[in-house]
């Protein structure tokens, strides 16, 4: 798990700086978590570690077609969601969420663009109730810093709270 933090750590400095997680650190962050399961739990343990990562990805493939999360930020919950107990991955992946939210929450008093955002929301989903089909979601200004949000943050620090005991 320590290696896992510093690849972790590492995929936020690219996040961050450059806001892309290259796909050789989700190379090796993968790879690290086959052999470890492989290691500690043998084959059923690699099965389960890719089996996790493709559940998370699957459940988090709908936001990434709307344009709401980056195809990085999927595979680096996925991979991450690999080292982890079944029982433990929803919980992960919510507290995930719950932090990013909470981060965007933040975000939105410092700009000071809620009502701007919350306005947005209700016409896109206004939009996509009367069409019936989904479009890309911020298409228009989905590079502006005000709305921009690193998930990778939020996956190290779940992953923290997770070692940390919390849950």
């Amino acid at each position: 798990m320590a290696a896992l933090c510093v690849l972790l750590l590492a995929a936020c400095c690219f996040d961050y700086r450059k806001k892309k997680i290259p796909n050789y650190l989700i190379i090796v962050i993968a790879s690290t978590c086959l052999l470890w399961r492989f290691g500690t739990e043998g084959i059923r343990g690699a099965a389960g570690c890719v089996l996790q990562a493709l559940a998370v990805g699957g459940i988090l493939y709908p936001l990434y077609r709307i344009g709401a999360i980056g195809a990085g930020d999927i595979k680096l919950f996925g991979v991450t969601a690999g080292f982890l107990p079944f029982k433990k991955v929803f919980l992960f992946l919510f507290v995930s969420l719950l932090i990013a939210a909470m981060i965007s929450l933040v975000k939105l008093f410092r700009y000071g663009n809620m009502a701007k955002r919350l306005r947005y929301l209700t016409e896109y989903l206004a939009d996509v109730y009367q069409s019936g089909r989904w479009r890309l979601y911020l298409e228009e200004d989905a590079d502006s810093p005000d709305i921009r949000l690193c998930l990778s943050g939020p996956v190290f620090f779940s992953l923290l709270l997770y070692l940390g005991g919390v849950f």
